[in-house]
């Protein structure tokens, strides 16, 4: 059961960031890598196709290496730093002015930043593979850091007007939502998938110190990111026939990463709490 789970890591991995590698190829330009390079002031000295290739070989290198980690255990440690390399880069740019809503006073108000955010996944998801004498309370704590991130602040974007707007298109496509503009007004709605996700997060938090919770905290927190994958089957504007995926796509498909981390939290919890390594 570990192997088979480990197995599913290494492949949404794979899969995730392959798809990724194939979609920037045909999409070319991608306004995230541009505003990344802004940060760091190397725009006018990079051109933006050497920028996406450089982009397009990480990404297409850690598919690599997630694919050959499947046979070869050593290769799991490569990958790590590998995905270590690729978070760091852009989670750096969240400390510069564009990744933030300026009508709304800025931080913690995200804007462009929602989707940079989720490279925080990948950030420890590469530290696991890399350091795997932690102990475990720090393990579990890292596992499930990026998923309360993108669910405390994401979802307290929830309250907001302009989120509310943003997820329109997004839940009134789906199967599993759309009947909640039946009963509510499009800030309401977006009111309860925010209380939703804030309620989450104090659950994960509890699950760390309680095992009996650990499932029905992954139960719940999972529904959020397995909903965000079923967008692309009901939102039109996810794929594209000349890119394989859009910029929303992207936006999308990184929900994967916090899958990864649940399933890490998982794995973690099953094991025996040794109270030398607890701290």
């Amino acid at each position: 059961m570990k192997q088979y789970f480990s197995h599913l890591i290494l492949i949404i991995i794979a899969l995730s960031t392959s798809s990724l590698a194939v979609s920037m190829v045909l999409m070319g330009h991608h306004s995230h890598i541009a505003l990344i390079t802004d940060f760091y002031g190397i725009s006018q000295h990079i051109p933006q196709y050497v920028s996406n290739l450089i982009a397009v070989i990480a990404f297409a290198l850690a598919a690599c290496l997630a694919f050959m980690a499947l046979k070869q255990h050593k290769h799991r440690e490569k990958l790590g730093y590998l995905l270590i390399i690729m978070a760091v880069i852009p989670l750096m740019s969240l400390l510069g002015h564009s990744m933030w809503i300026a009508s709304l006073g800025g931080f913690p108000a995200i804007g462009s930043g929602q989707g940079i955010i989720k490279y925080a996944a990948l950030l420890t998801i590469g530290i696991l593979f890399t350091y795997p004498r932690l102990s475990l309370h720090t393990k579990k704590w890292l596992s499930l850091m990026p998923v309360m991130l993108v669910l405390l602040w994401i979802g307290g974007m929830k309250f907001t007007l302009l989120e509310a707007k943003g997820i329109e298109d997004l839940v009134a496509s789906s199967p599993f939502m759309s009947w909640m503009y039946t009963f509510w007004d499009v800030q309401t709605t977006s009111n309860i998938i925010g209380v939703y996700d804030l309620f989450v997060v104090a659950l994960l938090i509890a699950a760390i110190y309680n095992k009996r919770l650990v499932n029905i905290a992954i139960a719940m927190s999972g529904i959020v990111f397995v909903m965000t994958q079923s967008f692309f089957f009901s939102w039109d504007a996810a794929t594209s026939a000349e890119t394989l995926l859009t910029t929303g796509g992207h936006f999308l498909i990184k929900d994967l990463w916090f899958i990864v981390n649940l399933i890490m939290f998982w794995q973690l919890s099953q094991h025996a709490p040794n109270t030398a390594q607890q701290h």
